[in-house]
């Protein structure tokens, strides 16, 4: 990390980072970890968790548009969760917390069942070469997984700028269990609730189209 990245993680992590048991890995989730939300955030409200937060451009500007929701982001890369911590604390953000773990482990061991309203998933890693997409997050076992965590009528929001990897949420969303199609047409209309990221304006500039998906829990 940079230096200021570093500061940032020891003055704020404190206030804004989630501790949680390891099993294995430094970014796994020990069995029998599952967080209270209603003791997490102070308050019983909305719940929303971005899976893949990135350097937090999206959750940070979501989390302070609307105060009366509880964001979590989930990231296995601490420079971009020290960025996410001193951008929310420049912008005042309060309803925000973060979690260092990888997503299939927080949507099972931390987050309780049915206790998320919006599970968010934009611009995963693509691994757009061949022998590499089995890599990919979005798969029949992450479906699961979101329903999992999703309350009844919760909504699941899938936005990529590679048209293989949309057709693949696609497929594997539309076969899922537990979830109907949230739009009309071949492709959701693009969420408004997300700001433009550096990835989205990447895969714009390089003449991809951004192609976002959404699903409801029922």
């Amino acid at each position: 990390m940079s230096p200021a990245q570093e500061r940032a993680w020891s003055e704020l992590s404190p206030r804004y980072l989630i501790e949680v048991p390891r099993a294995v890995a430094s970014t796994s989730v020990a069995h029998g970890s599952e967080l209270d939300p209603a003791e997490v955030w102070g308050r019983t409200a909305p719940l929303i968790v971005e899976i893949g937060s990135g350097q937090g451009h999206a959750i940070v500007h979501a989390a302070a548009a609307r105060p009366e929701a509880d964001f979590l982001a989930v990231e296995v890369f601490k420079a971009g969760l020290a960025r996410t911590m001193k951008d929310a604390d420049a912008a005042g953000v309060g309803n925000l917390r973060l979690v260092e773990a990888n997503a299939p482990e927080v949507l099972t061991h931390l987050v309780p069942a049915a206790s998320v309203d919006e599970l968010w998933v934009f611009f995963p890693d693509p691994w757009h070469k061949k022998r590499h997409t089995k890599r990919r997050l979005v798969t029949a076992e992450f479906a699961a997984l979101a329903a999992r965590a999703l309350k009844a009528g919760g909504m699941l929001r899938l936005a990529t700028d590679w048209e293989d990897y949309a057709l693949q949420m696609a497929e594997v969303m539309d076969a899922a269990d537990g979830f109907a199609r949230a739009f009309e047409g071949e492709w959701a209309p693009r969420f408004d609730g997300r700001v433009m990221t550096a990835f989205e304006r990447k895969g714009r500039a390089a003449g991809r189209e951004i192609r976002d998906l959404a699903y409801t829990r029922i």
